[in-house]
């Protein structure tokens, strides 16, 4: 991706996160992260950010215990989930490929991403690519439901998923297209995703970033981001 596209995609992470209160990441996630930070610059630093891995910028010191915990006390509004693939129904699957019923790749597994799936209320997924390779009709794997067994009681659930080409709404058990990023085209995007989706009516173009927010994410949120992510901030820099 260019510095532009990133830059869009971390604004409209901001935009998902707004009204948190607590926003919680996990590792390997720089885009969400920087996203989350840039939803706290433009709050005033109403909102805490929870970056697991990183000394500044999370209160837990024994890791995914602490996190798993303070999501079910319900102490945690939003949490961001990618994974090897993404269904139509918002499932997730972070266990691996599989080939005749048998995984035949592993990956690095769920991590606590069913239980987080269940109980925290703001769920964003989050590709950096769009492919139906990974964006399928039917994961091989559900490490984490989307909508959910019928009957069974869950406080969260996807409401997003945002990807290098476009931001998706969940509802209803299933994905709606609000919006395309500038450049994009409806067909392409539905050429390049493995499972059907609806409108919201007239789907609208990605506002990007006002200069104020890249003035915000170059600056501070960047300054932010280097204890963790160091290369990934040197490129925010330009």
């Amino acid at each position: 991706m260019t510095r532009d596209e990133t830059l869009l995609l971390i604004a409209e992470i901001a935009r998902l996160l707004e009204g948190c209160r607590h926003v919680a990441v996990g590792a390997l996630s720089p885009i969400p992260a920087a996203g989350a930070l840039l939803a706290r610059e433009l709050a005033g630093g109403a909102v805490r950010v929870s970056i697991l891995g990183s000394r500044r910028h999370s209160p837990f010191t024994e890791g995914g215990r602490e996190l798993f915990d303070c999501a079910a006390q319900g102490r945690i509004d939003a949490f961001f989930l990618s994974g090897v693939q993404i269904d139509g129904a918002g499932n997730v699957n972070l266990l691996g490929l599989a080939e005749d019923g048998r995984i035949t790749r592993r990956f690095a597994g769920s991590f606590g991403a069913p239980y987080l799936a269940f109980l925290v209320p703001r769920l964003v997924l989050f590709r950096t690519d769009h492919s139906p390779r990974m964006l399928v009709e039917k994961v091989d794997h559900v490490t984490a439901p989307g909508s959910g067994p019928p009957g069974v009681w869950r406080k969260g659930g996807p409401v997003a998923l945002l990807t290098p080409r476009c931001r998706f709404a969940f509802r209803d058990g299933r994905f709606v297209l609000e919006s395309l990023h500038p450049g994009q085209d409806l067909e392409e995007v539905r050429a390049r995703t493995g499972f059907p989706f609806d409108l919201a009516g007239q789907v609208a173009v990605t506002a990007p970033p006002p200069e104020g927010w890249r003035a915000c994410i170059q600056g501070p949120v960047r300054e932010a981001m280097a204890e963790v992510y160091p290369a990934f901030a040197a490129r925010l820099a330009g």
